[in-house]
């Protein structure tokens, strides 16, 4: 059996933003609910684990496979690594494998920026400050999710003034250099600068709360990305607490949203029912006046399938 492989450099140029972008929306629109995508599943490896993320529609099927080695990035090696297999769903045949870090590293911006458009321009307008096309938008991370988030964020709102928030200096600079050679326009930032955004973007690795909620300016949009686990959190229970909320998925948030749980119960969200992605964008949310509004995202299969039925259809294969 011969089956196309696509390299990172197919994927990326298979998606750009906009694309993956529109993707996503009309798979929620039309194929996808959030609340019936598969959760995903972890098994232990000699030095890390394995991540597996399986999903399926009508026409395609697919799963990734990721493994994560902590102990990697002192030898060099990247700690996350994967591949995608994608499936024709009527026979169950092998269609193509591709790159799943380049997978992840476009469809996790392309849905927190898809995410982050429709809050901006949900019912409520009053509550955004700005003309969302002029946002400031803060991003925390200097990791490949915060570049791309960056990327991402230039490509959904090409007006917004864009600056990075890291522990390093030499890892903001960095970064800052290399999307200044692709035409985007970034600079340093500072979690004093909080209170002034329009949009903050948490896409780190910190399992403990980045700066204070209680600064989140009403109207605001936080976007916190990063993480993935109960016992990992970039925002405090504060900024939860007081905020309107978005999720991908009800029950993807209840197992691994620790952004979201303990700031209230499992109970609590289960009575509260916060809209998911697909509520957001057939226009079934509206904002609070006065409030900020926190998008919850840990990483779901179905995005996944989506981006790799998008590369096989579109892509050049190796």
């Amino acid at each position: 059996m011969n089956i196309p492989y696509f390299a990172s450099t197919a994927v990326r140029a298979a998606a750009p933003w906009t694309t993956a972008i529109d993707a996503l929306e009309q798979a929620l629109l039309n194929v996808v609910d959030p609340e019936e995508d598969n959760p995903r599943l972890f098994s232990p490896s000699p030095n890390g684990e394995f991540l597996l993320m399986p999903a399926s529609n009508r026409q395609y099927s697919g799963i990734k496979a990721l493994t994560v080695a902590p102990a990697n990035p002192a030898r060099g090696l990247e700690k996350i690594q994967g591949v995608y297999v994608l499936f024709d769903s009527d026979t169950s045949t092998p269609l193509a494998t591709m790159d799943g870090n380049e997978l992840t590293a476009i469809r996790t911006p392309a849905t927190t920026l898809m995410a982050i458009k429709h809050i901006l321009a949900s019912a409520s307008r009053a509550a955004a400050p700005r003309d969302p096309g002029t946002a400031w938008v803060l991003v925390f991370g200097t990791g490949v999710q915060a570049l791309n988030h960056l990327r991402a964020a230039h490509a959904v709102l090409p007006e917004a003034n864009l600056a990075v928030v890291g522990r390093r200096p030499d890892r903001v600079e960095a970064l800052i250099e290399q999307l200044g050679t692709e035409g985007i326009e970034v600079r340093p930032g500072t979690a004093a600068e909080v209170p002034d955004a329009d949009v903050v973007i948490c896409a780190t690795s910190s399992r403990t709360p980045l700066f204070d909620g209680g600064l989140v300016a009403p109207g605001a949009v936080v976007a916190a990305v990063g993480q993935h686990g109960l016992d990992a959190r970039e925002v405090d229970a504060n900024l939860v607490r007081r905020s309107d909320v978005v999720v991908e998925g009800r029950a993807s948030a209840l197992r691994e949203a620790g952004d979201l749980i303990p700031a209230r119960s499992a109970e609590e969200w289960e009575a509260i029912r916060p809209a998911n992605l697909r509520d957001l964008v057939k226009g079934e949310f509206g904002r609070s006046a006065g409030k900020p509004c926190l998008y919850s995202g840990v990483g779901m299969a179905w995005e996944d399938l989506v981006i790799a039925s998008l590369v096989y259809e579109g892509g050049t294969r190796s």
